[in-house]
């Protein structure tokens, strides 16, 4: 990978202290600003850029609770929600958590039985379990997300998939997918990491599970109704289920990104256990003109781009369009040169392949 060049994002001191520019998951180019989110709140956060041609900072941060805009399922408003993929597409802003569970980790000071034990515990988060789309309204200039807002007329409200669409509830009989519904995510169980919106069709990227070397993505046709417009519901395909999969060859990688390119989309892709790397943009191509569950390998999908990655550190996890030719890579946990002394993170900026 050659970086074309990079950007600074500047964070809130609210958001340094909860790491959210150390726990970078999901990124999206809007105009002016830059949506982005971590995976250790339930929030997600604007940034201004400082040009409007080629930004060197985007900064200014606005924080935004999904609890004050959606209802989430969780007790807790303000337990994370795992936030793993966003996407803009029309009036929205789509948000997408993990819905993955996860097993606790055992910690330096921990040893012996206590270790094993802790090691053992798996546990659940409600708010993890969300794939919401908000409204986004013109206030003071900047795009904003809200409940709700008017638009030629129709009136657009803050919506989220749940009650009996909730996905995981859907995914109990799937025959691919049912199996590792108990299992964590970083374990190759249900981890949702990537989010892409094409007209009325979502895609989901799961980083796990992986299945002899095929990674899954699903198709999604969400829809409210004039009488329960706070609720997504999601239309049937022809074979009666709610949610349509296709099976990427990724050479073994699961999603950890989905981006739109003109018909294609872009997929980043990474280890679905706790590895480092390799970690590879691959492009699906024609991917919104498919019409059924499909086998995408060989001249359907193109590996586009090696990126780098670190030891313990710079794993990419968010991508985003800037321009017609070129990608913007954010990172978790990234590495100790990408922290700058006065409070930034750096992101990179690749050119694709021509």
């Amino acid at each position: 990978m050659t970086v074309d060049y990079t950007v600074r994002l500047r964070f809130s001191d609210d958001s340094q202290a909860a790491a959210t520019h150390t726990n970078l998951s999901a990124v999206r180019l809007d105009g002016p600003v830059l949506w982005i989110a971590g995976d250790e709140t339930a929030t997600v956060e604007r940034l201004l850029a400082d040009s409007p041609d080629r930004p060197a900072e985007f900064g200014d941060e606005a924080r935004f609770r999904l609890a004050d805009l959606v209802d989430l399922p969780g007790a807790d408003a303000d337990e994370e929600a795992d936030v793993e993929g966003l996407a803009r597409s029309g009036h929205f802003l789509w948000a997408v958590g993990s819905h993955s569970l996860r097993r606790k980790q055992i910690r330096d000071k921990h040893d012996g039985p206590k270790a094993l034990k802790r090691l053992a515990r798996i546990e659940g988060q409600d708010n993890r379990q969300i794939l919401v789309r908000l409204p986004v309204a013109d206030v003071g200039g900047l795009p904003t997300p809200v409940r709700e807002m008017v638009v030629d007329g129709v009136p657009h409200h803050a919506a989220a998939l749940s009650g009996r669409d909730d996905l995981r509830r859907l995914l109990r009989d799937d025959e691919h997918l049912a199996p590792f519904l108990p299992i964590p995510g970083k374990d190759n169980g249900l981890d949702i990491e990537g989010i892409a919106v094409r007209g009325d069709r979502v895609y989901l990227g799961l980083r796990g599970p992986v299945l002899r070397g095929w990674a899954f993505v699903l198709e999604l046709r969400p829809y409210v109704t004039p009488e329960d417009p706070a609720r997504l519901r999601l239309r049937r395909f022809e074979d009666g289920l709610p949610y349509r999969k296709h099976v990427l060859d990724l050479d073994g990688l699961g999603v950890r990104d989905l981006c739109p390119h003109g018909d294609d989309l872009l997929v980043l892709a990474g280890p679905t256990m706790a590895l480092d790397g390799p970690v590879r943009v691959y492009r699906w191509h024609g991917a919104s003109r498919v019409e059924m569950p499909s086998i995408v390998r060989g001249t359907l999908i193109s590996r586009e781009l090696e990126l780098t990655f670190g030891e313990g550190d710079d794993h990419a996890e968010g991508l985003s369009m800037v321009g017609d030719d070129r990608i913007l890579v954010v990172y978790d946990s990234p590495a100790a040169e990408r922290l700058t002394a006065d409070g930034a993170v750096i992101a990179d900026v690749v050119r694709l392949p021509r």
